[in-house]
Formats: structure tokens, sequence, C-alpha cells
């Protein structure tokens, strides 16, 4: 298996008009590839999850090689447009996946059982805290080897492999254990369809003798993935703007504050565009940094503040915009 560090370069051309993989115009999002059908000797499930993973927008996928997803990671190499990215550990695989979804809308990390995912979880739940879609996938147990009572390398010492999971549970908005051929594919396509619906990360652990093995499930047709669009209550739409003139005409001094949902909602113009078309001021909150220009007229500057202190010991506090 090769890994090779490479840059990360430009944005995805799956992205398009700020929707992952899916313009923004579209009704719905059956996202197609350019690829021909696959032979069967092709469709193993590593290549299916390669391939959904680059229909998405992913081009690099972040990973620390363990026995668990060795096989795994076979596959993904081997599918043409995606990139392995060998990092030190997995916190640092976690972390990147964590920059590339900000970067390119979506990100994925690929890691080994319980040690590796256990390792990686202090980002994954950044990431949740952050409303970033990304994918960590994770080598898990022979599939024959649930139920058996063994005590596996990589666990605690216990016959229980679930404590990764319980894990994910609270750091991630979706979770999928993908122990048979039969379902995998509609557990796979679930996960990043949620990933993405969501903006939050997803727990995807698939049983380490799997990968290699084909099913009629795997070819491209006759199951595109596809993404359901978001819906909106145009009632309740029409009634919130209506509140919200209603406030903003009592306010004296209004000002808008840019923050860290913008960037979920991919509004950013759109926050632009309100101040120009209102004239408020608007301010931006740390976290919600490059999401908007810092540039703007309108925008207000943070006050510079010092601190004195006089001969009788009284402190003096003045401020400059």
């Amino acid at each position: 298996m090769d890994t090779h560090v490479g840059s990360v370069d430009g944005p995805s051309p799956a992205a398009v008009n700020g929707a992952v993989g899916c313009p923004a115009s579209a009704p719905g999002c059956p996202i197609m590839s350019s690829h021909p059908v696959v032979s069967a000797g092709e469709a193993s499930l590593g290549r299916h999850l390669a391939r959904r993973l680059v229909q998405v927008g992913v081009s690099d996928v972040f990973a620390v090689p363990g026995d668990f997803n060795l096989t795994l990671l076979d596959h993904l190499v081997d599918e043409p447009g995606l990139r392995l990215i060998g990092c030190c550990n997995e916190l640092n695989a976690g972390y990147a996946a964590d920059g590339y979804a900000r970067a390119r809308g979506v990100g994925a990390c690929a890691v080994t059982f319980t040690v590796g995912g256990l390792s990686v979880l202090n980002a994954i739940a950044g990431a949740y805290s952050e409303n970033l879609p990304v994918i960590c996938i994770a080598g898990g147990p022979n599939s024959n080897d649930y139920g058996t009572n063994r005590i596996l390398h990589h666990t605690i010492g216990i016959p229980d492999f679930s404590q990764e999971l319980r894990c994910f549970q609270t750091v991630t908005c979706h979770q999928a254990v993908v122990t048979n051929l039969d379902d995998a594919h509609e557990q796979i396509d679930t996960a990043i369809a949620t990933a993405l619906r969501e903006s939050k990360p997803v727990y995807l652990s698939i049983s380490c003798n799997l990968p290699g093995l084909p099913h009629p499930t795997f070819t491209r047709d006759p199951v595109p993935f596809f993404l359901a669009p978001r819906m909106s209550n145009k009632m309740g739409l029409e009634a919130a703007v209506e509140a919200t003139v209603e406030f903003l005409n009592k306010a004296v001094k209004p000002v808008l504050v840019a923050g860290p949902k913008l960037r979920v909602a991919k509004a950013g113009k759109a926050f632009v565009d309100l101040v120009d078309a209102s004239g408020y001021a608007y301010a931006i909150m740390p976290s919600a940094k490059g999401f908007v220009p810092e540039t703007h007229p309108q925008r207000t500057r943070p006050s510079s503040c010092s601190l004195s202190v006089s001969s009788s010991g009284t402190a003096r506090h003045s401020a400059a915009s």
C-alpha cells in the first residue's frame, strides 16, 4: 500500500454553487459518476466506498494504517481520483479531515479499530461542534468474530466490540457498523448522505474481512447515490421574515452579527447582500472570521482599550473605536 503526502489543491469539482456534489438549483441531487458501470470483479465493498467518496467531492482521505483497515486502505488507493494521505497519528488525521471539510465542504479520515478510533475521537468531537461533515471510517473486527466471546487485540480486554461505537454516539450524527454485505450499500450511502445533510461528522465501521468481497449492489447502476433536497416551509419562512422585519424596524441602531452558522447555511454572500440592502453596520464573531469580508465599509471596528492607574490608585479605563 502506497501512501504519500500531497497538497490539497483547489476546490473540488463536485462542489458547485456552494453545495457538495449538487448544484444548488437542482430540485434533487442524484450524484452520478462519469465512470462506466463497474464489472462484477470490481464491485467490492472497498471500491464502492471509494467511489462514493469521490462522487461527493472527497479526493483525499487522511489515514493511519492498522491491521483492521489495511485491506480497506488498499481499495481506497486503487480508486482513480482518490489519494491516501498518510498521517503520523489519528488525531492529526482527524484534524486534517476537519480542515479539509472547512475548505472543500466534506472530509474523510480512516483509522483502525478502537486504538485508532479512540485516538481520533477528540478531532471528531471538534468537527461536531463546528458543524463539519467529516466521514470517520474505522476498520472493524472480522464479522465472524462477533458473538464468539473472543478477546481481540486493540480492545480493552473484554469480548465487547461496541466500546468504540458507544464513544462515537455522542459526537457524531449517525453511526453505521457494517458486518455483512447485504445491507452494506445502504448503510454506507445513508452515512454519507446524513453527514452532508446534517453538516455533522458520521462514524462508519467496516469489518476487516469485507472490503475485498463483491456484491451485486456495489455496481454503479441501478442505485445512484441520491441526496434528498432540503424542503422549505413557505408559510413559515414568510412569517419569520415578517417578524424579523418588524423587529429590525423598531431598532434604534441595529447591528448585524456574522456567526459560525453562516458556513453551514452557505449564507456568506446572502449576509453581505443583506448588509448592502439594509445599510446596517455589522460585526464578525471570531469563529466566523473569513466567512464575510472584513474590509466592507459597514463593518464595525473592534475597540482598542487602555487601562491607566492614577497616583491615588484609581483605575481609569478609556476606549477608542
